[in-house]
């Protein structure tokens, strides 16, 4: 697979060499060099919050219309990059090349069309009473993006951002931030005016904790840990700037005992085990009845049999590898602590997976019998490890779905009605009945530590707009 170089920041419009060194951007599968970007540092976000500045009284006012018309083209170059975007994705982070096409290239061209289309029919100004309703763009973004969906996580801050009117600098995770390249040259194709979309690299202790502070950034959009969220907030609040979080979850698949047990089980072993499990809104939860525990178990033991774990590029994988070692250690290291624990052991275990010696990666686990207090069934683990957790009664499984300090996403399988019913009961911002598609017009967020703010949707574009009243 071919290495990608970001030679230079994007700022202004232009390439700009950094002013430190290069960070190796690493194969997870292959421990090899993927490519390489610039170490950013706060110089460098100084640069950028600049060129943003300079550029956002123009765009802001230009028309939403034209704005939007940018956006769409975004998406059009984008769609046209997809087998790029893809092999890319898969060299930085490890996802099979198949998931890498259907969803890591293809999600962030669906997002830019959907906000997109959302202008026309957006109510920039309203009438109530006397007054003049006004939204307005808040002015520059500052973006902290994930390596798990590296490009889908950028487009889905920096699309409603362009949208509002606002400008931006975005730093992606070092880990997998070669796809911001891509989609710089895409914007500027696009016809975006320099200064708009700013890229600059770097580890999240200093570029991250620049632009967090920087006092010429008015909003900040982060995705990623928990931690990580604490620590932006903090620093965010010294210039008490907008800051909106996609953190952290633990997310329940509540399986009740009206369910369709085949299709519970099959869609809930591939919203655990998709993409490594490294995904925010992942369901590594599933809450079982106990009188059909030992039945979800013999079905949830056969279908991880389908999962095969290897190569990324190899289109027969379905699990590559961690997104680094450090990552494989700390995965493994929650395995290993289930066990230690006393959670019965039903499929994988602890070490790599047989003929892979080399690579970031681990052996997709199931546990069965798992106490809801227990360390693995409560704290996040971001790998394909399932814990599956018999209740009693639909209240038992409402109470053990809210017990963590997360509130992200979920499901529940059952009977329409009940499962809407158990449903409305869930503290989670987004919750799948029986197997609903992925909507990218509703909009996307956590309650409690899972964050603050929404993405995707009216509200997601909101989030990038200030409210003003003129009273007249």
């Amino acid at each position: 697979m071919s290495t990608r170089t970001a030679s230079a920041h994007w700022i202004g419009g232009e390439p700009v060499p950094g002013s430190a060194g290069m960070i190796d951007v690493i194969d997870p599968a292959t421990g090899e060099v993927a490519g390489r970007v610039p170490e950013g540092t706060a110089a460098d976000v100084d640069r950028a919050v600049a060129a943003a500045t300079a550029a956002f009284p123009g765009w802001a006012a230009t028309s939403p219309a034209e704005r939007a018309a940018v956006v769409g083209r975004v998406a059009e170059g984008l769609s046209k990059r997809t087998e790029e975007i893809a092999t890319t994705i898969t060299g930085e982070m490890g996802a099979p090349i198949t998931l890498s096409r259907w969803a890591q290239a293809a999600f962030p061209v669906k997002v830019a069309e959907s906000f997109a289309g959302l202008a026309e029919d957006f109510a920039w100004t309203e009438e109530i009473g006397g007054s003049l309703v006004v939204r307005e763009p808040i002015g520059v973004v500052g973006a902290i993006t994930p390596w798990n969906f590296p490009l889908q996580q950028a487009v889905s801050k920096v699309a409603p951002a362009l949208v509002a009117g606002d400008t931006v600098v975005l730093k992606p995770s070092e880990i997998a931030p070669l796809t911001a390249g891509i989609l710089a040259e895409v914007a500027a194709e696009a016809g975006l005016p320099p200064g708009v979309f700013n890229v600059v690299y770097g580890t999240g202790a200093v570029t991250g904790e620049a632009i967090s502070a920087h006092p010429g950034i008015d909003m900040v959009s982060f995705t990623g840990s928990t931690r990580a969220g604490r620590m932006i907030a903090a620093a965010a609040a010294k210039t008490v700037k907008r800051v909106t979080l996609e953190l952290g979850g633990k997310s329940a698949n509540v399986i009740l005992d009206d369910a369709d047990l085949a299709q519970a089980v099959a869609l809930g072993m591939g919203n655990a085990f998709v993409n490594g499990g490294q995904v925010c809104g992942a369901w590594p939860r599933m809450l079982v009845p106990a009188s059909l525990h030992d039945e979800i178990v013999r079905m949830a033991v056969a279908a991880a049999e389908e999962y095969t774990v290897g190569d990324p590029t190899d289109e027969a994988t379905r699990v590559g590898p961690m997104s680094s070692e450090a990552h494989r250690q700390r995965v493994d290291g929650y395995i290993r602590r289930g066990v230690a624990d006393g959670a019965t052991l039903v499929y994988g275990g602890p070490g790599r997976p047989d003929g892979l010696p080399s690579g970031a990666y681990v052996r997709p686990t199931i546990f069965a019998n798992v106490d809801p207090e227990s360390v693995i069934a409560q704290e996040e683990i971001f790998g394909p490890v399932l814990t599956i957790i018999p209740y009693a009664g639909d209240d038992h499984a409402v109470r053990i779905a809210n017990g963590t300090m997360y509130g992200l996403t979920g499901a529940v399988f059952g009977g329409r009605e009940r499962a809407l019913g158990v449903a409305r009961r869930l503290r989670t911002g987004q919750v799948d009945v029986n197997g609903a598609q992925w909507n990218p017009l509703a909009p996307f967020g956590g309650y409690k530590q899972s964050g603050n703010g929404r993405e995707f949707g009216r509200q997601g574009l909101e989030e990038y707009l200030e409210t003003k009243s003129i009273q007249r």
